[in-house]
């Protein structure tokens, strides 16, 4: 049989060809060394920053340092599995987390994988972890309000969708109270929760489930862990998973409110991821790109325009500080990223008056356009009123005698002080908050025992609910103080005041 050369050929193509398409092609590297989360990999050439790698135990990376004779990888997942030698292999994809209306009501992992028990999540969409922040065409301005139900920021700090307010102050301030509050006091504004735990106790988040779960609110609200217990890794991705499954709604037209609890914790994991892999350390041992980790997922939040879905996310950064110390590199750092802070002072807290808001220190920068109108014709002169008591009470101390307006402002001061105290658990509506803001500074409770302030607020709200609904409500649904109501308001005042027993 004589066969021609070049039909031997073709047939060795041919041959060539199909089995090209059976055989598993993707570059492979080697471990070189594994320990404390991090693995050296050898080869690898094509490798991407922030590329998603996959070891032969089955444990994911990603892939952090590329040097020229390795790569730096950080392990998803327990080293115990990892032995120097095994193979790796690329993904060609980034790290990512699944999101969808799947998510709400769940307690999940930094990697989206459920930890409460309530079976598989069934969402198909995924998204990536880590995104570029919407730009400036596509934003729109924050002049809607986001209401805490804490007077003290509802009238002081106003915070609006779309805005990052930090929570700043010292451990054991009543930092995480005030965000648990703000989840709490969403139910049935249609704004949907992401918390983010990022190295806390797994306690502590069990109890915080447990708590929106007791009031309702876990409805609405993911709740994203990456305990104590966890390696660095896991807890240095938590945040951009938690603003992943908030983008999404934020891109259905949304508004979502995020709270990373707390940012400190995840520089120190990053801190420590970082170290790990060499990289030269900087300020405090920081190393020199922690800015951009904060300012990349801080920038993510933002109030679309309608041409882009009019959604929108509002970040609730929280920041522990040592002994009230402000100036340190991360708080610095979160400061100069966000549109304001919220101070909690130890001294405030220690001597009872919770929540402990310093005034002074604390600043929103959207200001009055993220407040309705009628809480901004109220509100305005409790700052200066409370600035001026705290200078005058330190220096009436030293008991000198003192003239009826120093003494005045003193009492007026006192009474501001009492009516912002307000206990967990138990935010207000916001015409509420109108009704007794509106009393105070109008001076009704002058004559009236500063030990007696919060009985007269619980009695004066019982009274409105019963004889003045529909001033509460048409404040409710205008947003505004028009003069009529105002007169109306101040006429259900005088007659509460006639009947009230203090």
């Amino acid at each position: 049989m004589n066969l021609r050369p070049e039909e031997i050929s073709s047939v060795l193509k041919e041959e060539i060809k199909n089995r090209k398409s059976q055989l598993d092609i993707t570059e492979a590297g080697t471990v070189l060394q594994v320990g404390d989360g991090i693995a050296r990999i050898h080869g690898l050439r094509r490798a991407m920053s922030g590329e998603l790698l996959e070891f032969e135990s089955g444990v994911s990376g990603i892939a952090m340092n590329l040097e020229e004779d390795n790569i730096g990888a950080v392990l998803l997942g327990p080293d115990s599995g990892v032995k120097e030698g095994d193979s790796v292999k690329l993904t060609g994809a980034v790290a990512q987390v699944p999101v969808g209306d799947a998510m709400i009501g769940r307690v999940v992992n930094a990697l989206g994988e459920p930890i409460d028990e309530k079976g598989p999540i069934s969402s198909h969409a995924r998204r990536p972890i880590e995104r570029v922040a919407p730009g400036v065409i596509s934003r729109k301005e924050v002049n809607v309000p986001l209401q805490t139900g804490i007077k003290a920021i509802d009238a002081m700090v106003p915070i609006g969708r779309g805005q990052r307010e930090l929570i700043i102050g010292d451990r054991q301030t009543g930092k995480t109270a005030i965000c648990i509050d703000t989840i709490i006091n969403q139910k049935g504004k249609d704004v949907l929760c992401v918390y983010v735990a990022i190295g806390q106790k797994t306690s502590t988040v069990a109890r915080i489930v447990k708590n929106l779960e007791d009031f309702g609110a876990l409805s609405y609200t993911t709740v994203v862990s990456a305990s104590a217990a966890e390696t660095a890794p896991l807890q240095y991705i938590a945040p951009y998973s938690g603003c992943a499954i908030a983008e999404e709604w934020m891109e259905q037209g949304k508004d979502v409110l995020v709270i990373y609890d707390d940012l400190s914790r995840h520089a120190v994991a990053y801190r420590a991821m970082s170290l790990l892999l060499r990289r030269p350390p900087g300020r405090e041992a920081y190393p020199g790109d922690v800015f951009y980790l904060h300012s990349r997922l801080l920038e993510r939040s933002a109030r679309l325009s309608e041409k882009y879905g009019g959604g929108s996310i509002t970040a609730l950064p929280i920041i522990e500080t040592q002994a009230g110390d402000i100036s340190a590199y991360i708080p610095t750092n979160v400061i100069s990223i966000t549109d304001g802070q919220i101070y909690m002072e130890t001294e405030l807290f220690n001597a009872g008056i919770r929540p402990a808001v310093n005034p002074g220190l604390s600043v929103s920068r959207v200001g009055g356009s993220a407040q309705i109108k009628a809480m901004k014709k109220i509100a305005g002169p409790i700052r200066v009123e409370l600035a001026q008591y705290r200078e005058l009470a330190a220096f009436a101390q030293f008991g000198s005698d003192l003239d009826k307006d120093t003494l005045d402002r003193l009492r007026q001061g006192e009474r501001i002080v009492e009516i912002l105290k307000q206990p967990q658990y138990k935010p207000l509506p916001v015409e509420e908050e109108v009704v007794i803001l509106y009393a105070v500074t109008r001076k009704y409770l002058k004559d009236v025992n500063v030990e007696k302030a919060l009985e007269f607020e619980s009695q004066l709200l019982s009274y409105m609910e019963r004889n003045a609904s529909d001033v509460l409500g048409e404040i409710r649904e205008t947003g505004d103080l028009s003069p009529e109501l105002e007169k109306k308001l101040a006429e259900h005042m005088d007659e509460f005041k006639k009947h009230a027993i203090l």
